[in-house]
Formats: C-alpha cells, sequence, structure tokens
C-alpha cells in the first residue's frame, strides 16, 4: 500500500469552502472511483481553522501516479489556489 499525506494551509475561511467544493465538482467522488484508491479522506485540525489533512492511501505507487494525470486532477488545479496558500507532501509505502 502507498500512502500520502498532504498538509494544508487554507487562505483564512476558506477551509471548509475548499472541501465543498471538491465536492460539488465532483473531484472527490471521482477521486474514490479511482482503480486502486483505498482511501482519500480530508481532516480538519481542531486548534487551528486554517489547516487541512489530507490522507490518501493507494493499492501501489503506480496507481497515485496514474491518479495524478486524471482529468478531475485537472478540474482540481483550475481552483487550488483560491483556498489552499500552501501545502507539503509527505509519503510512505508499506511492503
Amino acid at each position: 500500500m502507498y500512502t500520502i499525506y498532504v498538509y494544508f494551509i487554507c487562505h483564512e475561511g476558506k477551509r471548509e469552502a475548499f472541501v465543498e467544493r471538491m465536492k460539488t465538482e465532483g473531484v472527490l467522488d471521482a477521486v474514490r472511483a479511482e482503480d486502486g484508491c483505498i482511501r482519500y479522506d480530508y481532516y480538519y485540525a481542531d486548534k487551528n481553522p486554517n489547516e487541512l489533512l489530507l490522507i490518501e492511501a493507494w493499492e501501489s505507487k503506480e496507481h497515485q501516479q496514474v491518479h495524478i494525470s486524471q482529468p478531475h486532477m485537472a478540474t482540481l488545479r483550475t481552483f487550488r489556489n483560491d483556498y489552499i496558500a500552501e501545502s507539503k507532501l509527505g509519503e510512505f509505502e508499506l511492503k
């Protein structure tokens, strides 16, 4: 299993709006329906209203690499910067 976590700092007051936009644009459902997707979930920080954590789990790194090139990910890139100020990526693979 290949897992990625992405730590986001959202623009002030935009955290929940970002996740809602992911839903209304159909991005969340499309990602979760992709071949090899085990989980794709967002978590809200308790103390900082601008922090957001994404945990993605895939059957393999190859599945995740295919995911990046999907049309719904291109849709995400059209609005991402309206909500996200910065992000940091981490990854690990269980063998």
